[in-house]
């Protein structure tokens, strides 16, 4: 993992946001993204995989990301990887590949959320949750 000032703020930030948080199976929700954050390689791309489901999980706001000094790039990535109810699930996958902090952060996610020895029980929702990642890895890597 890259140490630097945002990526402190991020680590801060993920894990207040994320703290009483737990997966599927119960452990603390933060090690997914905490996971996703030490597969990347830049400053911007560790901490947009550190904050990559604050928007969408929890209260904050792209505004209260902006107020808390995230630049521009961190922000526009975030933005694409919040997805939206109202947006179909391989448009919103779509709509971020251009990005590339976004498209990496992404594929790790995907990754990471396909490894079904994350779960105590594996299901029918469970694979097809696999294959649709599936589908949306094979579109971010064409």
């Amino acid at each position: 993992m890259l140490y630097t000032d945002l990526t402190k703020r991020a680590l801060r930030l993920c894990f207040d946001a994320h703290k009483d948080q737990v997966d599927k199976t119960g452990l603390p929700y933060v090690f997914h993204p905490f996971h996703l954050a030490e597969q990347m390689e830049t400053e911007y791309g560790t901490v947009v995989a550190l904050l990559h489901d604050v928007m969408e999980d929890t209260a904050y706001t792209p505004e209260d990301l902006a107020a808390m000094g995230f630049p521009a790039p961190v922000l526009a990535a975030l933005r694409l990887l919040t997805h939206r109810e109202d947006t179909p699930y391989m448009d919103y996958v779509a709509a971020l590949k251009h990005d590339p902090i976004a498209r990496a952060v992404k594929l790790a996610d995907l990754r990471h959320n396909s490894d079904l020895t994350r779960l105590d029980t594996i299901d029918d929702r469970a694979l097809a949750r696999v294959e649709k990642y599936k589908a949306a890895m094979a579109l971010l890597e064409e």
